[in-house]
């Protein structure tokens, strides 16, 4: 079988995948901007294709998202006919619509069976607009550009023959007549890999050096911004600091914005919340405060392995793997009480729950926590042995992901 691959950051959310199938003797290809020469990829051929250069436009507000989304399927629809003529026709194109890029390619490949990635739905209302009153200002305009926001979704719905979503709370966000061609699958955790390690020494020079007999408390956001809670974490710092007077804080996670809006102009949201409660501590107390910005993935998983007490915050949105792979590792876990969290974490039995906006009850629990050696040892098995029973990479997820990859390709059409 030929296998078309579309994701903006090949390999993404099929670094697992695709490689799997390329091991089992399928021709897989993938379209994509992160290489500039052509390439492979374990087992996997890489095709580049470019951007083209745009003169500027006026484009009404609401739609300068789908004009970006048909910019790139634009450049992708011509790399594909490109593609076509050196003979390759996939029968099935995997893709990540997300950004627009697979939007024109079933007008290439007519027959090609077509299998999206549906990461999220954008609804209107509480709690998927206006959660964070201090960000998000109610308005029937802001209303108005978040559906907006969905036409790249309907524009591929038609085309598409199923898709696939990590969980249950993003599989819900879509419309009904399209969920029903939606499974759920994790994308996996390798729990072979993410897992406990009581000898774990974490070691950066020049920044920490901390081992699992060290009170560590850890925060993690690809990029530190309010949609994952990072306001919310640093105000709970000055009282965290004062009352664990030997804890050390390491934070994880870039300057820039992964969702929601940006920081006002010039500025990160990383210092502006910095700036907001470094007044209220102490040099000798700030110096226990590790920015540790983005990190390689083994010194991740070491970061997880030695940390006494994980604090995760979001919105109700996509779940972070970052969560689970710190539940894989017996992290003691402190997450927001929010729709994706609880499919993963039930109150004091895998971790344990506050509200996103009690900062009181945030400082409670992690100092609970901190002072239960039982309780953290007893809620970390309990979540290490749910991503193992329920999300493990090689044993539940890739078998159920090649089951829907075989599922699409049996559907009766016509």
């Amino acid at each position: 079988m030929k296998i078309l691959f579309i994701h903006q950051n090949f390999p993404g959310q099929y670094k697992h995948l695709a490689p799997l199938l390329a091991s089992q003797g399928h021709d897989c290809v993938a379209l994509t901007l992160r290489v500039k020469e052509a390439g492979g990829w374990k087992g996997v051929r890489l095709v580049p294709y470019a951007l083209p250069k745009r003169q500027g436009q006026i484009v009404h507000p609401y739609l300068v998202d789908l004009d970006t989304k048909v910019t790139r399927a634009d450049a992708c629809f011509h790399a594909a006919l490109k593609l076509k003529e050196t003979g390759f026709t996939p029968d099935l194109i995997l893709a990540h619509p997300g950004w627009g890029e697979s939007m024109f390619l079933r007008d290439v490949w007519p027959q090609a069976r077509l299998g999206l990635y549906c990461e999220l739905y954008h609804l209107v209302g509480h709690p998927h607009m206006n959660f964070d009153p201090e960000f998000e200002k109610p308005s029937l305009t802001a209303a108005l550009r978040i559906r907006m926001k969905n036409l790249n979704n309907h524009i591929h719905f038609p085309l598409a023959h199923a898709g696939i979503s990590p969980t249950q709370f993003q599989a819900d966000t879509f419309p009904p007549a399209f969920r029903k061609r939606i499974a759920v699958s994790h994308d996996g955790i390798d729990t072979n890999t993410a897992r406990p390690d009581p000898n774990v020494r974490l070691t950066i020079e020049g920044q920490i050096d901390v081992t699992r007999e060290d009170e560590a408390i850890t925060f993690v956001n690809r990029n530190l911004e309010p949609y994952r809670g990072y306001h919310r974490f640093m105000r709970a710092l000055p009282e965290l600091l004062k009352r664990r007077p030997n804890a050390k804080v390491l934070i994880v996670g870039g300057d820039e914005v992964s969702y929601g809006a940006s920081a006002p102009k010039g500025q990160t949201w990383k210092q502006i919340f910095i700036d907001e409660v470094r007044d209220q501590i102490p040099d000798e107390d700030w110096a226990r405060v590790h920015f540790l910005g983005r990190i390689p993935y083994d010194q991740f998983l070491r970061l997880l392995q030695v940390s006494r007490v994980h604090v995760y915050l979001t919105y109700p949105f996509v779940l972070s793997w970052s969560l689970m792979e710190a539940m894989a590792c017996e992290a003691a876990i402190v997450a927001s009480d929010v729709a994706p969290v609880r499919e993963v974490i039930s109150d004091n039995e895998t971790g344990l729950l506050v509200d996103f906006f009690d900062q009181e009850a945030l400082i409670e629990k992690v100092v609970g926590l901190l002072d239960d050696a039982e309780a953290r040892t007893r809620m970390g098995k309990a979540a290490r042995q749910l991503m193992v029973d329920k999300y493990d990479l090689t044993r539940i997820c890739l078998p159920r992901q090649l089951q829907w990859v075989k599922a699409i390709m049996d559907l009766k059409i016509g």
